[in-house]
């Protein structure tokens, strides 16, 4: 009986009990692609999101770029005449005027342009007596007109020799060279700096004209203001303009900017990568940019107007690129789901340009993005 009692009374408790508990309706479990998150699980996990809108973006162009010389200030010095170099007079680094003797080479080539020179002179010489003889005889009717004709040719070759043989000499400078001592002076050909030297005493060095491969000596240049050359993609064309401003860096001066300008766009694409070479000018008082440097180059370029996104929104999952978006709430969570966008990553502007995916007054998470792929 008692046992009987008991049992009731633990019924009747249990039945209290179920009746005071609260029903908390189950939360489904988010689609595939989506996180649902409480607005304190947002706070906790630092959670951001911004809209999209509608700015500017693009106001740089970024690309590679190699310095170097302004060819228009720079001399490349190479030996007319095959010889062996008995001195040099220019250091690297030595500052030179034009016409300044950089080195002396003793060549055979002097004599023999002179020598050539001279019987020319003498075979004009005796050319034209034997024609004007020839030319008296046959006005005199002493003389057949074959005879004046041949030695009118003969004086005619004459003359072409003796006009080849001074181009050549003058194609060897005649001022550099000394008949006497067989030698010749390199001089340089602008005023500047030697910045590189690819001789030493006692070489043998190939004469430009004696028909084989003369190699360069001496490069003389100013490094007070140097060119940067870079490439630009077709669909940049439009918006680089000559006078455009523009910046370098390089890998020596991380932290240092060099600021310039655009001075010439190519006429002609590339027709391998359809890029267009731009050359920029910049002043290098302190001589930091070296010829052959790599830079990267900024050319400021006109703002568009674009739907764009955060550079920090944007996840790379593989070769996919994703946002989170927020897409409304649903039992006291918020919804965010991941969406695939095509942007274009190719500019430095702090906003990506979105070409597809989505659309200006959507949100998208800007901070703690890849804490929501994680939970996928």
């Amino acid at each position: 009986m008692n046992i009987r009692i008991l049992a009731l009374a633990l019924a009747s408790l249990a039945a209290a009990c179920n009746e005071q508990r609260p029903v908390v309706p189950e939360t489904p479990p988010p689609p595939a692609g989506q996180v649902w998150l409480t607005p304190a699980q947002m706070r906790d996990a630092r959670i951001e999101v911004a809209p999209v809108t509608t700015r500017d973006v693009d106001d740089t162009i970024l690309t590679s770029g190699t310095v170097t010389l302004d060819d228009t200030k720079t001399g490349h010095v190479m030996s007319p005449v095959t010889g062996r170099v008995l001195r040099i007079t220019a250091e690297p680094g030595q500052h030179v005027k034009k016409g300044d003797p950089l080195a002396i080479i003793e060549s055979p080539d002097i004599g023999s342009t002179v020598s050539d020179v001279r019987k020319a002179e003498a075979d004009a010489i005796a050319a034209e007596h034997d024609f004007k003889r020839k030319k008296d005889l046959f006005e005199q009717k002493a003389g057949t007109e074959s005879d004046l004709e041949a030695a009118e040719d003969n004086y005619r070759r004459a003359k072409a020799e003796l006009e080849r043989a001074r181009q050549k000499e003058t194609l060897l400078r005649v001022g550099n060279a000394d008949a006497v001592t067989q030698t010749y002076t390199l001089t340089s050909p602008v005023d500047g700096e030697v910045l590189m030297r690819n001789i030493s005493p006692g070489i043998e060095v190939q004469g430009q004209y004696s028909g084989g491969t003369s190699q360069e000596l001496f490069t003389i240049g100013e490094l007070d203001r140097v060119w940067v050359l870079g490439n630009v993609y077709e669909m940049d064309l439009a918006r680089v303009h000559v006078g455009t401003p523009a910046e370098v860096t390089v890998v020596a001066y991380p932290k240092r900017t060099f600021s310039g300008k655009v001075d010439w766009v190519s006429g002609a694409l590339d027709p391998a990568s359809r890029t267009v070479t731009v050359r920029c000018t910049f002043d290098n008082p302190d001589h930091s940019l070296r010829p052959m440097m790599y830079a990267t180059v900024q050319i400021s370029v006109d703002q568009k107007k674009a739907v764009a996104i955060p550079r920090n929104a944007l996840l790379r999952l593989g070769q996919d690129k994703v946002v989170f978006t927020e897409v409304g709430e649903e039992g006291g969570h918020v919804k965010f789901a991941r969406v695939a966008v095509d942007v274009d990553e190719g500019e430095s502007s702090p906003y990506l340009e979105v070409k597809h995916g989505l659309e200006a007054g959507q949100k998208v998470v800007v901070g703690g993005a890849i804490l929501l792929s994680s939970m996928l």
